[in-house]
């Protein structure tokens, strides 16, 4: 049953259950909050197989890599540079093989 009691403020942002693993901390603590999104992230089953799933991969990895820093945070860019350098490859050819075809 949802509770009555209207949110302090409309900028409030949902809080993640606290489970079993985290009873007794303090759910207001900073960390108790950021080690309960990583469980639920961790928990999340995500449709498989299926564009939205793939879109939600990408976005766990742009919203890691923005948290990372340092060597992480570089390798998150090389390996978004490497991916954008395979797909422009790509394009490359296949606009030389479409050009070809038709300038024959």
């Amino acid at each position: 049953m949802a509770s009555s009691r209207a949110a302090d403020s409309p900028d409030d942002e949902p809080r993640p259950r606290l489970d079993d693993e985290l009873i007794g901390l303090d759910p207001d603590d900073p960390e108790t909050r950021a080690f309960a999104e990583h469980l639920e992230r961790m928990r999340r089953e995500r449709p498989a197989f299926t564009v939205e799933g793939y879109l939600e991969g990408v976005s766990e990895f742009a919203d890691s890599a923005n948290r990372a820093g340092g060597l992480r945070r570089q390798g998150a860019v090389l390996v978004v540079l490497l991916i954008l350098l395979g797909v422009a490859v790509s394009v490359w050819f296949g606009v030389g093989e479409i050009l070809a075809i038709l300038f024959d």
